[in-house]
C-alpha cells in the first residue's frame, strides 16, 4: 500500500492543513493500492496564496527564461515515464504497454510542442504598418485552477501545465483523486526543474471540495478543466461570481461517417479507435454511421472485430483492454447496455455483465450495437465505456444531420475515397475536429469542441493563445 500524504505548495511538500484520508482504488483487482490526503479549504487557500505571490515575479521574468524552465521540465519528464506509465496503469486501469507509451508518453509529446510553439509565439509584435506606435502585447492571465481528469491524465496535465507555464501563469493543480499518484510523480518533476517557488503548486481533492473552492476562489483568474459536461457546467456558474476566465474541455459523441467507398481497413480502424483505453475517451468515435449499401456487412465485420478483442489485468503486458475507473462507471455502463436493449438496438458483439472468466475487477465486455437510431439513449449519451453503436444512413445529408443531432461536439470522422465528399463533409460536421481516413491530428494541432464539448483549445501555439490575455498599447516607444 502505497501512502501519499503530502501535498506540492510554494516550492516544499508539505503535510496537508485540513486533509482527510482517501483510498486509491486498483480497478483490475478492486483493492486499494495507495492513500492520498483530499485537501480542505485551509489548504486551497495555501496553495492559491503561494501563486499569488509567485505571479508578479514570474510574469516579469523574460520569455527566453520560461522556456528555458520548460525545457528543464521536458527533460526531467523524461527520466520518469516508466514510473508514471506504472502509477497510471495502476490507478485507472490502462494495461501497462499502453500506460508506459501512449499515456505517459503523450506528455513527452505536448511539452516538446510547446516549447517550439513557444519560441515562434508572436508574445509582442507590431498592430500593422497603418499603426507604426501600437504593438499587441501577450501576458499571462494570472493564477490558474488547472483541473485535471482520470482517463488520460498525464495527457491532460501536460497540456494545461505546459502552456500555463511558458506564458507566465502562476498554477494550482487538483487532479483527479481517482488518478492522483503520477500528479504526485509530475510534481517531483516539477520540482527537479527548479521553479521559483509558488509557480507550480498541487493539492489533491475532489470536485466538490478543493475543485469548487478553487472555481469560486477570488484569488483564481482562471479556471481550467476537463471533465464531464455536468462538472464543467457546475464550474461555470460557480466562477461566475468572479467573472474569472473559464476554458472547458467535456466530453464527446463522436460520430464517424463510413462511406461505401471508405478503405478496407476502415471499419477494423474504427472498432479499435472506440475500444481504446477501455473507451474512456471523450473523442472516442462511438457512432458509427454507415451508407446503406455497406452496412450489413460492415456490422458483421465489426462484431468479429470486437468479440476478438481480449479484456485483462493493467499490470499484463501484451494488446488487451483493461476494466473500467472504478464501479461507478462500471454500474453506468451496465445500466446503459441494458438500455439499449430495452430500447430495440440489436446486441452483435459483447453485451452486460463482465467477460468470461472475471468474477471481479471493473471490467466490460467490448459491446457493439447495430441498428441504433439516434433518438436512443446509447446514441445520445456518453456512455464512456467500450460500447460502440452503428446506425444506417443513405445518403451525406443525412449523415450530417445524424452527427449533428447530439448536444455534443468535440470529433468526429470520416471514412471516404472522395476528396471532394470529404471537404464537404469536414464544413458541415458541427465538431471541433474532424479527423479522416484514420490521419491523426499533427502535432500542435488545437484539441477542443463546441457545444456541450466546451469552449477551450489545448495543444500548441492555441493552447498557449489559451492562457494569455491581449493587451493593446498606442504610444509605444522604442527601447
Amino acid at each position: 500500500m502505497i501512502e501519499k500524504r503530502q501535498f506540492y505548495i510554494n516550492g516544499a511538500w508539505v503535510e496537508p492543513l485540513a486533509g482527510t484520508a482517501h483510498e486509491v482504488i486498483d480497478p483490475s483487482t478492486e483493492e486499494p493500492c495507495a492513500v492520498i490526503s483530499l485537501g480542505g479549504e485551509a489548504d486551497t487557500n495555501a496553495a492559491v496564496a503561494a501563486a499569488k505571490a509567485a505571479l508578479p515575479g514570474w510574469m516579469a521574468t523574460p520569455v527566453e527564461e520560461r522556456i528555458a524552465a520548460l525545457e528543464r521540465v521536458y527533460a526531467a519528464y523524461k527520466t520518469r515515464t516508466e514510473d508514471l506509465g506504472t502509477a497510471i496503469s495502476m490507478e485507472m486501469g490502462a494495461p501497462i504497454d499502453m500506460a508506459k507509451t501512449l499515456q505517459a508518453g503523450a506528455g513527452i509529446r505536448h511539452l516538446k510542442t510547446f516549447i517550439q510553439a513557444a519560441k515562434e509565439f508572436p508574445w509582442e509584435r507590431p498592430l500593422g504598418d497603418h499603426a507604426p506606435n501600437d504593438r499587441i502585447i501577450h501576458e499571462a492571465v494570472g493564477v490558474c485552477a488547472l483541473i485535471t481528469p482520470w482517463n488520460w491524465p498525464m495527457n491532460q496535465i501536460t497540456l494545461k501545465v505546459g502552456a500555463a507555464l511558458v506564458a507566465g501563469n502562476t498554477m494550482v493543480l487538483k487532479p483527479s483523486e481517482e488518478s492522483p499518484l503520477d500528479a504526485m510523480i509530475f510534481a517531483e518533476i516539477m520540482e527537479a526543474a527548479d521553479l521559483p517557488p509558488g509557480v507550480f503548486n498541487l493539492v489533491n481533492g475532489d470536485g466538490t471540495g478543493v475543485g469548487s473552492q478553487l472555481s469560486s476562489h477570488p484569488d483564481v483568474d482562471m479556471v481550467s478543466f476537463t471533465g464531464s459536461t455536468r462538472a464543467g457546467r457546475l464550474i461555470s456558474i460557480a466562477a461566475a461570481d468572479t467573472l474569472k476566465r473559464v476554458h472547458l474541455e467535456l466530453g464527446g459523441k463522436g460520430a464517424n461517417l463510413v462511406f461505401a467507398d471508405a478503405d478496407e481497413k476502415a471499419v477494423k480502424r474504427g472498432v479499435l479507435h472506440m475500444m481504446n483505453n477501455s473507451g474512456q475517451s471523450c473523442n472516442a468515435p462511438s457512432r458509427m454511421l454507415v451508407e446503406a449499401p455497406i452496412y450489413d456487412r460492415v456490422v458483421e465485420e465489426a462484431a468479429a472485430i470486437a468479440e476478438k478483442i481480449t479484456v485483462g489485468p493493467a499490470s499484463e503486458e501484451g494488446r488487451h483492454i483493461g476494466p473500467v475507473v472504478n464501479g461507478s462507471q462500471w454500474d453506468k455502463i451496465q445500466g446503459l447496455i441494458e438500455k439499449g436493449i430495452e430500447e430495440g438496438a440489436r446486441l452483435v458483439a459483447g453485451g452486460p455483465g463482465r467477460p468470461e472468466g472475471f468474477n471481479k475487477g471493473f471490467y466490460v465486455r467490448p459491446t457493439v450495437f447495430a441498428d441504433v437510431t439516434n433518438d436512443m439513449t446509447i446514441a445520445q449519451e456518453e456512455i464512456f465505456g467500450p460500447v460502440l453503436s452503428i446506425l444506417k444512413f443513405e445518403d451525406e445529408d443525412e449523415a450530417v444531420q445524424i452527427a449533428n443531432d447530439t448536444p455534443y461536439g468535440l470529433t468526429n470522422y470520416v471514412q471516404s475515397q472522395d476528396g471532394a465528399r470529404r471537404a464537404r463533409m469536414a464544413r458541415a460536421l458541427r465538431s471541433g475536429m474532424v479527423e479522416m481516413n484514420g490521419e491523426s491530428r499533427g502535432a500542435g494541432a488545437p484539441f477542443g469542441g463546441m457545444k456541450m464539448s466546451g469552449n477551450g483549445r489545448e495543444g500548441g501555439s492555441w493552447g498557449i493563445h489559451d492562457f494569455v490575455e491581449v493587451k493593446a498599447v498606442s504610444g509605444w516607444a522604442a527601447e
